[in-house]
């Protein structure tokens, strides 16, 4: 008998919490678009909070931490790679948002986010990954959402790469699929230097130069490269007083290859980068350039 009044007792409890935490779908809707969350989760995480709408964006949060944690020794290969510029084309940005599937990564409402990250970043022209993170996005910091993209999605999310070129003039290439992006600088800006920065940026994402010229490679590369062209040589059976000389010649092949203004064009494999600046203007010159790319 008092079993039963028990019972009863909790039924109606239940049922008078219900009443007083009804959610309408224009509720779960606003949480949704806010969070990314799916329709469900909304509305359990506002019934959860009993309709406090900044309550229930906190209980996504802390799924998403626990997700996280459960999920931190998981690799976050995979993601979008985007780059961008800002309106005055003097700072551009390349960052990385990474998940763990191909799957995720195409999916549209995870690369709108990204390009949120990227619009946010162009926006304050943030130098660093970390003061990126602290930046809000729907009145969340950055970390925080991505917090919260980890509790709907159910795979790690990060920010991965980040990084940015301020210069005279800035152009960016984002190359098919969103994996791959580059940013050049030049040092003079000019209304009509779209189609340059485009195909600079294009040579880059498509050579992945190792350095501007022959003086960004590093010395112990240089050594390197010297050492196996004269051993090359050696194999070869050429004089040993000529290995000094061919290895140096060899060494001239290497700077054609792997620097950005001595690479053959590759819209016309006739010229260099170099003499493609100067048929443009004689004082064009590249200050720098950013590249990355995630691993097939």
């Amino acid at each position: 008998m008092i079993q039963k009044k028990m019972k009863k007792k909790l039924y109606l409890n239940q049922k008078i919490n219900n009443k007083m935490t009804q959610i309408t779908a224009s509720e779960v809707n606003k949480l949704r678009k806010q969070t990314g969350a799916g329709m469900m989760d909304c509305k359990n995480a506002l019934v959860e909070a009993k309709g406090d709408f900044e309550l229930a964006i906190d209980v996504l949060r802390k799924k998403g931490q626990k997700v996280a944690s459960k999920r931190s020794d998981r690799s976050a290969s995979e993601g979008v790679v985007l780059a961008g510029i800002s309106e005055d084309k003097t700072f551009g940005v390349i960052v990385s948002v990474n998940c763990e599937t191909d799957f995720v990564a195409k999916n549209e409402d995870f690369v709108t986010f990204a390009k949120s990250v990227l619009n946010l970043a162009l926006l304050n022209k943030i130098n660093s990954k970390e003061g990126l993170e602290k930046l809000t996005l729907d009145g969340v910091s950055i970390s925080d959402k991505l917090l919260e993209k980890t509790g709907v999605i159910g795979e790690k999310i990060e920010l991965g790469f980040y990084d940015f070129i301020e210069s005279e003039y800035v152009s960016s290439y984002i190359h098919h699929g969103n994996r791959l992006a580059s940013l050049v600088g030049l040092n003079i800006s000019h209304e009509d230097y779209f189609q340059v920065g485009r195909d600079l940026c294009m040579q880059v994402a498509a050579m992945n130069p190792m350095g501007l010229s022959d003086k960004d490679i590093s010395q112990d590369i240089l050594d390197r490269e010297l050492d196996i062209a004269k051993e090359t040589a050696r194999k070869e059976g050429k004089p040993e007083q000529m290995i000094e000389k061919i290895a140096l010649g060899r060494l001239g092949k290497f700077f054609k290859e792997n620097t950005l203004l001595k690479q053959a064009f590759i819209k016309d494999g006739k010229k260099s980068i170099e003499q493609y600046l100067k048929d443009i203007n004689t004082d064009l010159n590249v200050l720098e350039f950013k590249r990355f790319g995630l691993s097939s």
